[in-house]
């Protein structure tokens, strides 16, 4: 919901926010209404109010049970239900729909004009009849007395079609070129047609003649309107037997009292674009006049504005739901608008809860923030010697001081304080970067896996206070794998990181005892000292450094003695075998293997090492290769053979 105020009078938009598209599942826009809290405080009067692209008329039954809205595209209607805040019904077309009408209490009777010169006739059920006209129409009204249709359509004639006896009746002639719209007045069955040449004709149905005629084009041209064209009649609304709302294609609107030839009021958009829809608010004593930039609200009798609507949409069509505040209109945008105006009256009874919401809303209410203008009490209006102007239209009155024009308010700052522009742009950077200080968040890298304590010790070093080294080490991708690696990971009990802990200890340690103290004499004056105190530092740091590497030795020689024995592993010589725990083959030394071996041609070494190596077609290596026997198994392998070859001679023989 958005909450707007123009000329003091609170607007309610029903129907801003996000709209959720369709092919979401339920669960999806549940979670989507737990993260946004746009959409989760959003007001959806009527479940899907929309059509898919443009929505052209809305209508309203007369038991105010069902909204009725066409649009395209594909062309379609909707029925929507208000005691289920649902749509009851969808209903495609063949052709855009121009305007239709309900002729029943609720939606089992509808017609629709089309813009092909064809006329459906709906009932509850769906299409009961197709009818086409001579001439493309471009209104129509229903006069229940006589249960006739009149279509004004491109040309002088107006058709008649009887519902009761199902065939066109004699058209009315008019002296029009075209008539562009139609009104029954309901209270003596007067028919208004409402011409491209800027008149209004009336006739009555039982004779079928003209009783009178009402000259609008020239009656728009006053001093105070504005007429660009031709004002040719574009909008009919009665309110009651008598008072007549005429809109034209300049964007006037003009009441009549049919009984004179002259306006009772002249009102002018002051947008020069024709006025769509004129509709009177018998409660509120208000007209609602609507074009396609802005529907105004204005008194019938001073024409003073009470307030207005700009959507920033165009605008098709318009419906005041009964005699309540809130109000359709159809627009060239998927959503029907939906706006409730508690001033104009309360809200229906099937929608009553939008009162207790509007009430709570009132509550919480806050100050009104003008962007365009500034708030001075009278003594800033002294100094900027603009004291002069109390009581003039160029300040407002409120509370304990006025609202003066911004523009005027920093010409006036401008030549009573010349260089005040330059000092606030000062303060406001300086105030910037402060706060920019104050809220500056440390970015600590995540701690990996590998060497956790030197990681930890970096990101200290990078926050201290000094000026820090641009890249560290831990984001310098040369030594990454020094956090990656397990093999360079750092024993803290080996030997060799025991001796050097002291070190880096007392290292650390005189690291910190420097950043303290230069912490304290930035607070001091600087005082000429000589450099005597920090080599006595040194000197008992390093005696410091060299009893505590003398105790670590004792204590790993210590344990060296209460450790148990270990067995030891020894490597065997190049060319001795060990088989069945036996020691064999030759016992020269390395060098002679060695050497011998670089005598051998390359096939003598393969062949010695008894290892074959193929190469597959997509890289794939296979290798062969004997692994070595015992002396046993070499005597069984030859007695195999030796009976082997025996079988073989005494089977030649037999076969002999």
């Amino acid at each position: 919901m958005q909450v707007s105020s123009a000329n003091d009078v609170k607007i309610y938009n029903l129907s801003a926010g996000r709209s959720l598209p369709e092919w979401l599942s339920d669960r999806k826009k549940r979670m989507l209404a737990k993260k946004n809290a746009e959409i989760r405080h959003r007001i959806e009067l009527i479940q899907d109010l929309e059509m898919p692209v443009v929505s052209t008329n809305v209508a309203m039954s007369r038991d105010g049970q069902f909204v009725m809205v066409t649009g395209t595209y594909k062309p379609r209607v909707r029925c929507y239900e208000v005691s289920q805040l649902s749509m009851k019904f969808e209903r495609c077309f063949d052709s855009d729909v121009v305007t239709f009408d309900i002729l029943s209490d609720d939606y089992a009777k509808m017609v629709f004009l089309h813009c092909d010169r064809y006329v459906e006739f709906h009932a509850a059920y769906g299409r009961y009849h197709r009818v086409r006209i001579p001439k493309f129409g471009r209104d129509m009204a229903y006069l229940p007395a006589s249960c006739e249709l009149y279509f004004g359509c491109d040309g002088a004639e107006v058709y008649r079609l009887s519902l009761d006896q199902g065939r066109f009746m004699n058209p009315i002639t008019t002296e029009a070129t075209a008539v562009n719209v139609c009104c029954v007045n309901s209270y003596h069955n007067l028919v208004c047609l409402g011409t491209q040449e800027g008149k209004v004709e009336a006739f009555d149905p039982r004779s079928r003649s003209r009783v009178g005629i009402l000259e609008c084009a020239l009656n728009s041209v006053t001093e105070d309107t504005e007429v660009d064209g031709m004002p040719s009649v574009t909008a009919l609304t009665f309110k009651d037997s008598l008072t007549l709302g005429v809109g034209t294609a300049t964007g006037q609107v003009l009441l009549f009292d049919i009984r004179s030839d002259k306006p009772l009021l002249v009102k002018d958009h002051l947008y020069g674009l024709p006025v769509k829809k004129v509709a009177f608010h018998s409660d509120a004593n208000v007209v609602m006049s609507m074009d396609s930039k802005v529907l105004k609200l204005w008194n019938p009798t001073s024409g003073k504005a009470f307030t207005s609507v700009t959507p920033g949409v165009d605008l098709n069509d318009l419906c005041l739901v009964g005699n309540s505040g809130l109000f359709f209109m159809a627009n060239e945008g998927k959503k029907v608008l939906s706006y409730y105006i508690p001033s104009l009256g309360p809200a229906p009874r099937w929608c009553s809860f939008l009162d207790n919401l509007t009430e709570e809303l009132e509550e919480t209410h806050q100050d009104t923030v003008y962007d365009d203008y500034k708030f001075v009490t009278h003594k800033e209006l002294e100094n900027l010697g603009l004291g002069h102007l109390v009581g003039t239209n160029l300040l407002r009155a409120y509370m304990h001081g006025y609202f003066l024009d911004i523009r005027l308010y920093h010409k006036a700052k401008a030549l009573v304080q010349p260089f005040a522009y330059d000092e606030y742009r000062k303060r406001k950077i300086r105030d910037t970067v402060e706060a920019a200080r104050k809220n500056r968040v440390e970015s600590k890298l995540k701690l990996p896996t590998v060497n956790r304590e030197l990681a930890k010790k970096l990101q200290e070093a990078v926050a201290a206070p000094r000026k820090a080294p641009k890249t560290t080490l831990l984001e310098d991708t040369r030594f990454k794998a020094i956090f990656e690696n397990p093999d360079f990971e750092v024993d803290p009990g080996s030997e060799e990181y025991r001796l050097l802990n002291p070190l880096v200890k007392s290292l650390d340690k005189r690291q910190k005892n420097k950043v303290a103290e230069s912490g304290i004499m930035e607070l001091l004056d600087p005082v000429e000292q000589n450099g005597s105190s920090s080599e006595e530092e040194s000197s008992d740091d390093d005696r410091t450094w060299t009893r505590e590497v003398k105790k670590e030795h004792r204590k790993i020689r210590q344990e060296a003695r209460s450790t148990p024995g270990v067995p030891k592993m020894y490597e065997l010589k190049s060319g001795v075998e060990l088989h069945g725990g036996v020691l064999s083959g030759k016992t020269e030394s390395v060098a002679t293997v060695k050497k011998a071996a670089q005598k051998l041609t390359l096939a003598q070494r393969l062949e010695r090492d008894n290892v074959g190596t193929a190469v597959g077609a997509g890289g794939n290596r296979m290798m062969t290769f004997e692994s070595r026997r015992t002396k046993v198994e070499r005597d069984r392998e030859e007695k195999v053979k030796a009976h082997m070859a025996e079988r073989r001679e005494g089977l030649q023989n037999i076969c002999q």
